[in-house]
């Protein structure tokens, strides 16, 4: 086995999901990308990324969370929920380094690695929960997860609230804490 077999090998077998997009269209990715989505990877070759979101809304903003720092710095990192195609949910740690800084999105390398967590019951998100949830693991406030979703913070608040007894956790830590792993479906 030569040098470049090698790497293809590393490559395709890394512990982690990786993917190059080139302006949001899979150019290329490895069997455990594929396998975490569900998608056989000859499938996901020359999609748009938006074919692994549940709606436009979402697709677009998941994409301006990370541009301001792409730009300055030419990475960024976040964990988040991913949709599988059975539509069930992963939590995972994104990073992502850009090859093009002063057009962030040209030439992007991505990896998503599955957080694990303690064996929880299985438990269904509503997609307002989901919102919600995002919203707080990107370190937002209520108000500001209000403003973001266009709802007032009274609503928020009612959802954390509903989050919080639905795990059984006392705050938001323990909360995202628990759901930090597979077993969240939506």
């Amino acid at each position: 086995m030569d040098e470049t077999d090698l790497l293809l090998m590393a490559f395709q077998e890394a512990p982690v999901g990786i993917v190059l997009t080139e302006d949001r269209t899979i150019r290329a990715c490895n069997a455990t990308f594929a396998r975490l989505f569900g998608h056989p990877e000859s499938a996901l070759i020359g999609q748009s990324f938006r074919l692994l979101y549940e709606t436009e809304r979402e697709f677009e903003e998941i994409r301006d969370i990370g541009l301001a720092p792409l730009r300055d710095s030419g990475t960024y990192s976040d964990e988040r929920l991913i949709r599988r195609i059975d539509g069930t949910r992963l939590w995972v740690r994104f990073r992502a380094r850009t090859l093009t800084p002063e057009t962030p999105l040209a030439r992007l390398v991505m990896s998503f690695a599955p957080l694990p967590r303690p064996a929880a019951a299985t438990v269904a998100l509503t997609p307002r929960e989901r919102d919600v949830v995002s919203g707080l693991a990107h370190g937002r406030t209520s108000k500001e997860i209000a403003r973001h979703l266009g709802l007032s913070p009274r609503t928020i608040e009612d959802v954390r609230a509903r989050l919080l007894r639905k795990f059984e956790v006392r705050n938001v830590t323990e909360l995202l804490t628990r759901l930090t792993g597979p077993g969240i479906s939506g």
